[in-house]
């Protein structure tokens, strides 16, 4: 695999290949994978040098860690630094309660791994080394489609030297829910709304300091903490739209209520000195009607923004990779799959966006919603928590909806013969 950061070799000229991803995500990284791994003519853009950025989810659960078992990439993955969490626990209103138990959960890897990130697509991108016919251009972002007739034939793309065009049999788009390329396409999104936006911080963790608790919830107040080793990962939850009034209050009144919230927090909380410590994501769930054009589809965050629920959206977007693989790879090799073959990857994929979505908007509106309210009456443990934390049956099938998904994907495109393997 040939990797650039600055593609010169191409400024000014038009490259071909049978297939461009756009976005090097988990969605198109995993497909880059998969497709080099096939034998295909492949190209990843990633528009950034590296992968480091703010809001990358790093929850990999353990359908993802099935599928790096079946591409036998699996002990070398979990040889980097990373956490696991089996149990899902929760502070409601002042009661405890048990939302998940994955150590129930009849597969090989019964944990959930939190994992940078970068780390995960960078090793994505080191084992795809030894395919010859996949290629990452980092520092190159795409900025307009190329167009024959009503078929999209490629991308056009900025890189620190000049402008690429890029050709391709099919495009598709990786590139997350603010997606340029499905702008460009003209393809509607159908929003489903979210009551809530997030807060996201790290405060510092001293050896000593464990805490099994996952989630927290008060009137009016929400908070989830991860475990990361020398520094929890902190989300506070706050309604959508209040980041400004939030501010209003004050660091310290922040700060306050964290610590009340999470006294385990107390001696790292200096780490957060300023607004510019805590970054702002807003949520959103979306989904789009029709994934493909002629030439192109979009798969992962850029068909489906999902929300933090569950810490679901790497996965969901790894799956839709690997199903697209499993559908479209052998087609791939004789040209670009008709509109209606690419659209089998939507019908594929669109039954467990759905209803995982659904899910979410469940929990956001019993749930969240309601604690975001706030009052002055004591928060009570909704029937729901209550049979769940009842229950070790119902903590498995909870733990399985998570980490499992509905109808998870398996690997099932081939390799290519080791002639295509640097």
């Amino acid at each position: 695999m040939a990797e650039t950061d600055t593609p010169q070799h191409t400024v000014g000229h038009s490259v071909r290949v049978r297939c461009c991803i756009v976005g090097g995500g988990p969605a198109g990284m995993m497909l880059g994978y998969l497709l080099g791994r096939a034998g295909i003519d492949v190209v990843v853009l990633e528009k950034h040098a590296d992968f480091f950025r703010d809001f990358r989810g790093d929850t990999v659960h353990p359908s993802t860690l099935q599928l790096m078992d079946e591409l036998g990439l699996i002990d070398g993955f979990l040889k980097l630094p990373h956490q696991r969490l089996q149990t899902m626990d929760g502070l409601f209103g002042g009661t405890k309660v048990r939302i998940a138990d994955l150590s129930r959960l009849n597969t090989k890897y019964p944990f959930i791994a939190f994992m940078p990130q970068w780390d995960f697509l960078n090793f994505l991108r080191k084992a795809g080394g030894r395919f010859a016919s996949l290629k990452v251009m980092m520092s190159t972002e795409a900025v307009d489609l190329i167009r024959r007739g009503e078929t999209i034939a490629g991308v056009r793309a900025e890189t620190p030297d000049g402008t690429v065009d890029i050709e391709a049999d099919l495009t598709v788009a990786c590139d997350g829910r603010h997606s340029t390329v499905r702008e460009r396409a003209g393809l509607e999104v159908k929003e489903i709304g979210a009551p809530m936006d997030v807060l996201w911080f790290r405060a510092g963790r001293k050896p000593d300091e464990t805490e099994n608790l996952f989630a927290r919830i008060e009137p009016g107040r929400m908070m989830v903490t991860f475990d990361r080793g020398d520094y929890w990962q902190c989300a506070y939850v706050i309604a959508k739209g209040q980041y400004d009034a939030v501010k209003a209050r004050g660091l310290q009144a922040l700060l306050d209520d964290v610590v009340r919230m999470a006294p385990v927090l107390r001696s790292g909380i200096a780490d957060v000195k300023s607004f510019d410590d805590i970054k702002l994501l807003t949520v959103a769930i979306n989904r789009l009607p029709r994934w493909t054009r002629s030439g192109l589809l979009c798969i992962g965050d850029a068909a489906h923004a999902m929300s933090p629920v569950g810490g679901v959206g790497v996965n969901l977007a790894v799956q839709d990779a690997v199903a697209t693989a499993n559908l479209l790879a052998e087609k791939l090799q004789r040209g670009c799959p008709s509109e209606d073959e690419l659209d089998t990857v939507r019908r594929r994929r669109e039954f467990p966006v759905k209803m995982t979505q659904a899910m979410q908007v469940i929990v956001q509106n019993n749930i969240i919603r309601g604690a975001l309210q706030g009052g002055d009456h004591p928060l009570k443990v909704p029937l729901l928590l209550r049979l769940i934390s009842a229950s070790p049956w119902l903590q498995g099938i909870a733990a399985r909806f998570v980490a499992l998904g509905v109808r998870p994907e398996h690997v099932r495109s081939k390799a290519a013969p080791a002639s295509g393997i640097q």
